[in-house]
């Protein structure tokens, strides 16, 4: 797992250039961002469980067809997976956010996700929808907190329903 940082060296390493100054503007702008990263790792990591459980029943209320007779979540074990699954994005999102980088959801989350999913029958779309929302509650907690400049925190929700989502071939 590699965090912005060293992917920024490796790419310029492997190009064999000095850093320029779009690298030490990326690097800057990392570093500036750190403490407000970390912080909000820290208070979604706080508030996860009550995240996942606040994000899980948004998400069933949206669409109740998934805890019904034949859903996805209907019984209680497939439910409990749908929430074990939500809390597994969630932190991996927080990885992700304190790195700077998503290389960390290619390699623990999204590498052959899609093709399990299918396989199992698990809707994609919701799954989808699912992490918008934890963003969404992530998000304005974050905010809550006091950290002004939240967009960050989108980065790694986005990332993973950008992947996840049907893609045209």
């Amino acid at each position: 797992m590699r965090d912005a940082v060293t992917n920024l060296i490796q790419n310029y390493d492997i190009a064999g250039r000095y850093f320029d100054r779009n690298a030490i503007d990326s690097l800057k702008s990392y570093f500036e961002s750190g403490t407000s990263r970390v912080k909000a790792a820290a208070m979604i990591n706080s508030n996860a469980a009550a995240i996942v459980k606040q994000a899980g029943l948004a998400l069933f209320d949206e669409l109740p067809e998934l805890i019904r007779p034949g859903g996805n979540a209907y019984t209680t074990r497939r439910y409990a997976a749908c929430l074990r699954d939500m809390d597994y994005y969630l932190r991996y999102a927080t990885y992700a956010l304190v790195a700077g980088s998503m290389d960390v959801l290619d390699e623990r989350v999204l590498q052959g996700l899609r093709e399990t999913y299918n396989s199992l029958g698990v809707p994609i779309g919701s799954t989808v929808r699912g992490i918008q929302i934890m963003k969404d509650i992530a998000k304005g907690q974050v905010a809550e907190a006091g950290i002004s400049d939240t967009s960050f925190v989108d980065e790694p929700f986005d990332y993973m329903t950008r992947e996840l989502s049907e893609k045209d071939i």
